[in-house]
């Protein structure tokens, strides 16, 4: 009955015998096409222009592409400023009007070589594929130029020629070379994934954020910082008021203010009352701080299954002395008067109440937060396209870890009774995630939220953070934040085939894809560990990063031939680019090469197709037994 009306469904698009076979013919010539290629980018934190870069460039591939076309026929200048202009097409022009370079015998080189290069790259898709990706107004005069074919009298060439004199003699030249830049940046990767940490550091997650709304196809592992944002969208006012600490820590704030028109007005008078010698941004990180780690040990008090008890610090400070008693030892805090706090050692709970004016400030910041339109957009793209993790043709990716004990198996964590471990964890904490987006979300939902961001057993956060220590005591030693053994085992070839086998990967072509954790490469770090079975991608797109990394980035491209990770040095900015068409300096390294390419049948949209011939030879059966009209 199931296999009825399921052929009944597929009749109604596939009406006849015909329909069909020719649909079967399609599909089988589609899975002999080379695999697509994958971009793996992570820890972006804010810094749009050189994201926006990479985006452009592709991680070198347009590069690549223009070298293998035109390096015995072009000078490194000339092959460069093709690049820039396909990176920036409308600033690129605009500069070379101005320096009047764009004649019509320029117009007619480039048309050329952009044609020659989105030609190249074309041919690994369908023609429908590279049609779908044109936009409306040009598809029909691209379709025609990318898929020229050559006949005796040259009468396409000249037909060819024709359509690039009328562009010219309508002035739509420039137009044009904006369209074939963009076709060439789309066709160069076909899918884009994002293992995490979009916010937080650098000053422009929101253009970030704009550009990733407007790509053909992408996927979002959430990382610790975008899971913050998360939690203080939907309403958490512990991650509402650790997005504002970190925001003014890392003088941030048009972020919140400019992008998300949420003020600080109120925050900041409120500060300045409480620190009246203090410069106002620097008094309002103080507020702030003061009003998270009495909203933190609130959730940790509604929150045992946590076990975060140790982390309550603040009614452990001694104003009079100075000093903080952690674990049984006091060590010297900076001095700091807490002005809004009571301290009773007879009522633990008393020092994490928020006074009346406290609360007021923090209703009128989550008020702001949740009713940010912009910021609501941005967050619901985060949950349309994100995840905690994602199998993708063969590979996991997630951004922080598999948490893992001390003798490297699977960690389990107790919530309401149940115990999770791998992959039913991550499932769990997903659910969690997204049922704190919805408008009947509860307290302990929303609580979840924070503990995900540095909850000790959190898979995206994955150390013990000491954010009070960091903020109040001088000894650093009580700085340190112990990783989760994870980070000790990852290194474990069989380590990481126990965790690949969690969530049902046996191939030997799996891999981990991981983010969150900076590869110190001038510390002689690599990114491919467990004898490539896993690699780090975060290699410090942030600025604070450049000299802990000492380069500006990892990323990983996945084609038909195998993976190769690319090492980026600091990008220096879009002028230099413009002016001086200087691409990021990056390295390629090859991690695996396939011994056959890959084709789309090895991917999972082969899967899905071979599962669609089967249904369609299923319906071809039908009609010609008779049994389907």
């Amino acid at each position: 009955m199931k296999d009825e009306k399921y052929l009944e469904l597929l009749a109604e698009k596939y009406p006849t015998e015909q329909a069909v076979c020719r649909e079967i013919i399609n599909l089988k010539a589609i899975l002999g096409l080379p695999k697509g290629t994958e971009h793996f980018m992570s820890d972006l934190h804010g810094e749009y222009e050189a994201f926006c870069h990479i985006l452009n460039n592709c991680s070198g591939v347009i590069r690549e592409k223009v070298d293998l076309l035109f390096e015995e026929t072009l000078s490194d200048i000339d092959r460069e400023e093709i690049c820039t202009l396909i990176y920036y097409p409308v600033e690129k022009l605009e500069m070379m009007k101005k320096e009047s370079r764009n004649n019509e015998e320029w117009y007619r080189v480039i048309l050329g070589e952009l044609i020659e290069i989105a030609r190249l790259l074309s041919s690994k898709y369908t023609r429908s594929k590279v049609r779908k990706a044109m936009p409306d107004e040009y598809a029909y005069i691209l379709d025609e130029l990318i898929h020229v074919q050559k006949d005796e009298d040259d009468n396409q060439v000249a037909y060819h020629q024709n359509i690039i004199d009328t562009l010219l003699e309508l002035d739509s030249a420039d137009a044009f070379i904006e369209v074939l830049a963009a076709l060439i940046k789309r066709l160069a990767v076909d899918h884009l994934h994002i293992v995490g940490d979009i916010f937080d550091r650098g000053p422009c997650a929101d253009r970030i954020m704009d550009l990733l709304m407007n790509y053909h196809s992408l996927d979002i592992e959430w990382g610790n910082h975008d899971i913050l944002w998360m939690g203080a969208a939907a309403g958490s006012e512990a991650c509402i008021a650790t997005v504002i600490r970190n925001n003014l820590k890392y003088h941030n704030i048009r972020i919140l203010e400019n992008s998300y028109g949420i003020s600080l007005r109120d925050l900041t008078l409120f500060a300045e009352k409480l620190y009246p010698d203090t410069e106002p941004m620097e008094a309002a990180l103080k507020a702030i701080s003061v009003l998270l780690f009495k909203l933190e040990g609130q959730v940790i008090l509604r929150n045992p299954d946590y076990q975060m008890t140790d982390k309550l610090l603040l009614h452990q400070v001694n104003v009079q002395n100075h000093t903080v008693c952690i674990a049984g030892t006091d060590y010297e805090i900076c001095e700091e008067t807490f002005p809004t706090v009571s301290f009773d050692p007879s009522n633990l709970e008393v020092s994490y109440e928020l006074t009346a004016e406290e609360k007021q400030i923090m209703e009128g910041l989550r008020m702001a937060f949740v009713g940010s339109v912009r910021l609501r957009q941005h967050m619901d793209f985060l949950y349309q396209k994100g995840s905690m993790y994602r199998i993708f043709n063969g590979n996991l990716l997630f951004h922080g870890c598999v948490p893992l004990d001390e003798s490297g198996n699977l960690e389990g964590v107790v919530f309401h009774q149940k115990r999770y471990r791998g992959r039913d964890y991550l499932d769990y904490a997903e659910r969690i995630a997204r049922r704190a987006w919805s408008k009947d979300a509860t307290q302990k939902e929303l609580d979840f939220m924070w503990y995900l961001w540095c909850g000790r057993k959190s898979p995206l956060s994955g150390r013990n953070i000491k954010t009070f220590e960091r903020t109040y005591v001088k000894d650093e030693s009580t700085w340190h934040e112990a990783s989760n053994p994870y980070y000790q085992y990852y290194e474990q070839e069989k380590i990481c085939n126990m965790i690949l086998h969690e969530f049902n990967l046996y191939s030997d072509r799996s891999h981990i894809i991981n983010g969150h954790t900076p590869v110190r490469t001038s510390r002689g770090e690599h990114p491919v560990r467990a004898n490539g079975r896993l690699m780090v991608i975060d290699g410090g797109f942030c600025k604070s990063y450049h000299k802990t990394t000492g380069i500006a980035g990892y990323t990983l491209i996945f084609n038909s031939h195998g993976i190769r990770i690319k090492s980026h040095q600091p990008f220096q900015s879009v002028y230099a680019a413009l002016t001086e068409n200087k691409d990021i300096e990056s390295r390629s390294e090859l991690v695996e090469t396939e011994r056959e390419r890959l084709m789309v049948r090895n991917t999972d949209t082969g899967k899905k197709i071979l599962e669609d011939i089967k249904g369609l030879k299923m319906l071809l059966q039908a009609y010609r037994e008779g049994t389907m009209e």
